[in-house]
């Protein structure tokens, strides 16, 4: 029982660090939140690392491994996006066209943050 809640614990996590990757650019343009760009930044260039490079996912040998001693299937080589995102959240021949809607949206987050700052900047100069 316990390693299947640590493999759905880790699933859970890696979706949530697929949502902050998209969205987390975001939380910057709040006034008082202007420092949360710098982690995002550091889980974007994770998320590129992944993605480009192929960068091992610790998260899915997490999974992995749990899933493994509960007696369940491991997720597929491919990984998790793969395995619980393609061909459920998007098509499965559109993985490109999410990845680019992806690095738009966080491209996105971080002009208006760019733009939000220097305003502020100017307000307070």
């Amino acid at each position: 029982m316990l390693y299947r809640v640590i493999a759905d614990t880790a699933m859970i996590v890696h979706a949530g660090f697929l949502v902050y990757l998209t969205v987390g650019g975001f939380l910057a343009w709040r006034p008082k939140w202007h420092w949360a760009i710098w982690p995002h930044l550091a889980t974007a260039a994770y998320g590129l690392g992944i993605v480009v490079i192929g960068w091992d996912c610790p998260l899915t040998h997490l999974e992995n491994w749990a899933r493994e001693h509960a007696g369940q299937e491991r997720l597929p080589s491919t990984g998790f996006i793969d395995h619980y995102i393609t061909g459920v959240v998007y098509p499965a021949d559109h993985l490109l066209t999410a990845q680019l809607a992806v690095a738009a949206t966080v491209l996105v987050s971080w002009a208006g943050f760019a733009v939000l700052n220097k305003r502020r900047r100017k307000i307070r100069a």
